[in-house]
């Protein structure tokens, strides 16, 4: 009984505080990773700039053979490289995936298609590919890179704006060009691609694959996965960085670049009213934050941490801060505290579990709330896989603490399973006995000290 109060009051006092972000260490050794995706299972594939595609397990243990290698046919380095990878909706039936590269040579971006073997899931069949779209880079930044699966089954694939700086030759607005535009095609025939009947510009020739005009260098978008509501973080050219937001339904609109940068005129030369325009539901300054380049993330939509619900999360690559702004807009609210590494990317796990990647430490990591745990579960070398759970879980105690006991308690702080732990390094606990929902891990230590860690049962 001592136990069970001493663990309320853990519980109480603890969720009082505001809610805290924070990283956790999932995998390292990745090599300028720059985006994180899943396939539908409980697998993460990180995709690094220099080429290669690897897969993370659900422990945190990287595959030796990367699952796809494209390092021969493309150029790597700044914004350039292996930069989008995502699967089709029925991957598990059609074994397709569809990257987005600049080739080798003049650095045009490459949208193609790949399989997956026939005979191992770990790996990708590299004579597939298929290229579906090419399309001139005139310098070598602002490629965009991201590419993702809409709620209608559409691929739709973010360009900028060509780069060099203010968009000189105007592609953002220009609708004879890719080029600063959010592109939606459809991928679903034997090979190559179709136009979508509903796309805006669809049968005028040479805009039949634009969806939206007005982006300078979208670095990430994605969809909210019980919305559909898709959200772009568009990368400002010298002052202000913008997040967009529209209904997935919302075809045509014009996102403003380079008239506007964010909420304030940029080069109104040629541009029409502002009415004309759809204006960012979140932006910041780079002056008011410390921040330069805006690394788009995805609204929230995990069950592990009630407090990130309908919040949309990203952050920023030079103040290394991650930010969060309510899927109904206002204002953005940033972590007190930087993060190391300069992240690059966020990636979502078949569970909507949040992760980033570091590009300059190569490290991929959870996002969590500590607002409702403690850290000196982490702290003292003790992690619990896979969160959520289904039918067991594992707790590693990398430090080989003197561990004796385990409990778990649901979210009133009742004690409802236990069993003797010996100190291994991993220990096995079953829970086919417990109903889905929020619980506490606590595992005691013969030196009389305890440690707790949250636990979602599926």
């Amino acid at each position: 009984m001592k136990k069970i109060l001493q663990f309320c009051v853990l519980f109480l006092t603890t969720a009082s505080f505001s809610q805290t972000i924070a990283l956790e260490t999932f995998a390292t050794g990745f090599s300028s990773p720059v985006a994180i995706v899943n396939a539908g299972d409980d697998r993460l594939f990180v995709v690094q700039r220099g080429g290669l595609i690897r897969i993370v397990n659900p422990n945190g243990t990287v595959n030796t053979t990367p699952f796809l290698s494209l390092t021969s046919i493309i150029t790597a380095g700044g914004e350039r490289g292996l930069l989008g990878l995502a699967f089709h909706p029925d991957y598990a039936t059609n074994g397709r995936f569809y990257v987005n590269y600049t080739r080798s040579g003049d650095g045009a971006t490459v949208i193609a298609r790949y399989n997956v073997s026939d005979t191992d899931e770990n790996i990708a069949n590299a004579n597939s590919g298929e290229i579906l779209l090419t399309i001139a880079q005139p310098f070598s930044n602002h490629n965009g890179g991201s590419l993702n699966f809409g709620p209608d089954g559409y691929l739709y694939i973010g360009m900028g704006d060509g780069g060099s700086g203010g968009d000189p030759n105007n592609y953002g607005q220009n609708l004879n060009s890719l080029l600063g535009k959010m592109l939606r095609i459809d991928v679903n025939g034997e090979t190559g691609y179709t136009i979508p009947a509903d796309n805006p510009y669809a049968d005028i020739a040479g805009e039949d694959e634009i969806w939206s005009v007005g982006m300078r260098n979208p670095w990430k978008f994605s969809f909210d996965r019980q919305t559909g509501d898709l959200w772009i973080a568009d990368v400002g050219q010298n002052a202000i960085e913008e997040i967009n937001k529209a209904a997935s339904s919302e075809a045509g609109l014009n996102y403003g670049w380079r008239c506007y940068e964010g909420n304030s005129p940029y080069n109104t030369t040629g541009c029409g009213g502002s009415s004309n325009y759809t204006f960012p539901v979140a932006q910041y300054t780079h002056a008011s934050t410390g921040g330069c380049s805006l690394t788009g993330g995805y609204v929230y939509t995990g069950t592990t941490y009630p407090n990130l619900q309908n919040k949309y999360l990203f952050a920023d690559y030079c103040n290394n801060r991650i930010g969060f702004v309510s899927t109904g807009g206002g204002a953005i609210t940033w972590t007190p505290n930087s993060f190391t590494g300069n992240i690059a990317s966020f990636g979502e796990d078949v569970n909507g579990e949040l992760y980033v990647a570091g590009i300059s430490n190569g490290i991929i990591s959870r996002v969590v709330d500590t607002s409702l745990s403690t850290t000196d579960f982490e702290q003292n070398g003790l992690s619990l896989f896979p969160n959520p759970a289904d039918n067991s879980f594992t707790i590693r105690n990398s430090n080989l603490l003197n561990l004796y006991d385990l409990s778990i308690y649901d979210s009133m702080g009742k004690r409802v399973a236990s069993q003797t732990i010996d100190g291994l390094e991993l220990t096995e606990v079953a829970i086919d006995n417990l109903s889905p929902g929020l619980y506490f891990v606590s595992v005691a230590v013969l030196n009389g000290a305890s440690f707790t860690s949250k636990l979602m049962v599926k």
